[in-house]
C-alpha cells in the first residue's frame, strides 16, 4: 500500500518556517519534493550522480531520510530494485531517524544499516547511520568503534566528526568547565591530521560550542551564551582566530555542509564580540541558517539567529 500524501494546513505552514536542512543544495530540495509525492526516481537519479562524494552523499541521504514519508517510498523503491544499495541505505537511515524521534527499535534500524553496508562495502553512509544510533543510545565504546568504521572508508567524514564531538562534549559535565577536556583534544587531533583544505579545521570551534551546550544544560554556564564568557578566554580566542583565518584562506564553496560550519563560526564570533568578522560570515550564510548552535542551550534558534545577525550587521 502506498503511503498517504503529506498533510495540509497548519503542519505544512510550520514546516515552511523550519530551517531547511538541505541548505543550498537545490538538487536535493527538488528530489525531496518529488519523494514527498512518491516519485522516488528523482532520489535515485540524485544519488547515482552523487557517486562516491561521501560527504555529499551522507548529507543528501540524511536529509532525505528525515522526512516522515521516506521509509514507505524507500520500500516501494526496493520492491522495484531489490538489490539497490541506494534504496537500502535510504531506508536504513529513515529507520534511524524514527528511533531518534522515539519511534522504532534501535536493533531493527541497526540491522537495516548493516544490510545496507553489506550491499556497498566502501560506502561510509550506512555506518554513519549506525553512528547516529550509538551516539544517541549506545555506549562510548560502541560509538568509537563505529566512528572508526566510518573513518576507514572516509577519514575526513564531516558529519561523523561532528557527531563524535557532540557525544564527547557531554562527558564529565559534573566537573564543570575544564580547558583540558577530551573533546578539545579530539577536535584538535582531527583538525591537525586532516588535509590543509579540509573543513575539519573548524572542528575546534564546533567542540567549543558543543561543550558550552553540555555545560549550560548541566547548570555550569549561563543560558545566554554571550553572557557566559565561554568564547572570550585566551584559549577560545586562539581557536576562533585560527578557524576564521582558515576560512578566509580556503572558504570551500563546494562542500555540502560548509554552511553548518559557517553558522557555528558566526555564532562563535558573535559571542566573542567580534562583530565585523561575524557580519562577514552572516553575509555568506544568507538565508541558510541552521538550528545548531543558535538553539544552544535551550533557546529558540530563529529568534537567536535573527538577533545575532541584526546585532552584527547593525540593523537591530
Amino acid at each position: 500500500m502506498s503511503p498517504p500524501p503529506p498533510p495540509l494546513g497548519r503542519a505544512r505552514r510550520r514546516a515552511a518556517q523550519a530551517f531547511d536542512e538541505a541548505l543550498d543544495d537545490a538538487e536535493l530540495g527538488t528530489a525531496r519534493a518529488a519523494l514527498a509525492q512518491g516519485r522516488w526516481q528523482n532520489a535515485r537519479s540524485l544519488l547515482v550522480h552523487t557517486g562516491d562524494d561521501w560527504d555529499r552523499r551522507g548529507h543528501r541521504i540524511t536529509v532525505l531520510a528525515r522526512e516522515p514519508y521516506t521509509a514507505a517510498w524507500a520500500r516501494e523503491w526496493l520492491l522495484a530494485e531489490p538489490e539497490s544499495a541506494d534504496a537500502s541505505v535510504l531506508l536504513a537511515l529513515a529507520q534511524v531517524r524514527r528511533v531518534l524521534h522515539g519511534k522504532g527499535k534501535p536493533a531493527r534500524a541497526r540491522e537495516a544499516c548493516e544490510k545496507a553496508a553489506a550491499l556497498a562495502p566502501a560506502d561510509p553512509t550506512p555506518w554513519l547511520g549506525i553512528l547516529m544510533l550509538e551516539c544517541a543510545v549506545g555506549t562510548d565504546h560502541d560509538a568509537v568503534r563505529v566512528f572508526e568504521q566510518v573513518r576507514v572508508r572516509h577519514p575526513d567524514h564531516h558529519h561523523a566528526h561532528h557527531l563524535m564531538v557532540a557525544r564527547l562534549a557531554g562527558r564529565r559535565t559534573d566537573m564543570g568547565p575544564d580547558p583540558l577536556h577530551e573533546v578539545y583534544d579530539f577536535a584538535n587531533w582531527a583538525a591537525e591530521q586532516a588535509p590543509a583544505d579540509s573543513p575539519l579545521a573548524i572542528l575546534p570551534v564546533i567542540a567549543h560550542a558543543e561543550r558550552y551546550r553540555a555545560l549550560a544544560a548541566a547548570g555550569h554556564e549561563p543560558a545566554d551564551p554571550v553572557a557566559s564568557g565561554h568564547w572570550t578566554g585566551r584559549r577560545a580566542r586562539q581557536v576562533m582566530k585560527a578557524a576564521f583565518d582558515w576560512w578566509l584562506e580556503w572558504e570551500l564553496e563546494g562542500h555540502p555542509r560548509r554552511l553548518v560550519d559557517l553558522n557555528f563560526l558566526a555564532h562563535a564570533k558573535y559571542c566573542e564580540g567580534r562583530g565585523a568578522e561575524a557580519a562577514a560570515l552572516f553575509h555568506r550564510i544568507g538565508r541558510h541558517a541552521t538550528a545548531a548552535p543558535w538553539s544552544y542551550p535551550d533557546r529558540d534558534p530563529h529568534t537567536a539567529f535573527a538577533a545575532a545577525r541584526a546585532g552584527a550587521l547593525g540593523t537591530a
